[in-house]
């Protein structure tokens, strides 16, 4: 595995510590990543107080992500709104929805859905002018705002390790499954500027790269 986003409720591994059977490798899933990006965007719109969050509740690790994600809003004293995206028709579904609970700002919690509908998300956080917190770099990278999230680069870079040391004759049960340990936030100024909001100096300073 290189990102497997729940390796244990999936049914792959026993443990993180002690998979067992044939296989292992790395886990994308960090819980404490959803808090983040709650925080960050509380940051960015210092007067959040109604957030909507954009999953698929079928995809694995939603459920961890979005618990995470009510936990650091409710610590927040923010009103979460939770919108289901099973489709692609689901996506603008789910921004009328944000925008008639006069949502204030968005994150979307990814899979394969979000993900395959890039260019439609990204243009109707535009249109909509709301602030969308991303796990992706490739959702900036075609005009979203920001994103915080696992670096797959690195994830794919330690994977060729797992390869090396089973080809030798390691047992994947033997190896213990990793989790992420490098992290990336980047940000799209001309995405901000284009919904009016002005990215605070000091979340700027700690962003991997800015997109002008």
């Amino acid at each position: 595995m290189t990102q497997d986003p729940d390796p244990i409720g999936n049914g792959f591994v026993a443990s993180l510590a002690r998979p067992g059977g044939n296989i292992t490798g790395l886990s994308n899933l960090n819980r404490e990543l959803s808090g983040k990006r709650v925080d960050l965007l509380k940051e960015v719109v210092p007067s959040l107080s109604r957030l909507a969050v954009l999953g698929t509740s079928t995809f694995p690790g939603n459920a961890l992500n979005l618990k995470e994600t009510e936990l650091a809003a409710g610590a927040l004293a923010m009103k979460l709104q939770y919108l289901d995206v099973l489709s692609p028709t689901d996506v603008e579904t789910a921004f009328r929805g944000a925008s008639k609970e006069r949502a204030e700002a968005v994150l979307a919690l990814g899979g394969p859905v979000l993900n395959s509908q890039r260019t439609q998300v990204v243009e109707l956080a535009a249109k909509n002018r709301l602030p969308v917190m991303y796990s992706l770099r490739e959702f900036v990278e075609d005009g979203g705002l920001m994103s915080y999230g696992v670096s797959v680069t690195d994830l794919d870079r330690r994977a060729a390790t797992y390869v090396d040391k089973i080809l030798k004759g390691a047992k994947p049960g033997d190896l213990p499954v990793e989790q992420p340990i490098k992290f990336e936030l980047v940000i799209n100024l001309k995405a901000a500027k284009q919904i009016g909001l002005t990215i605070p100096p000091n979340v700027l300073a700690r962003a991997d790269k800015v997109l002008k």
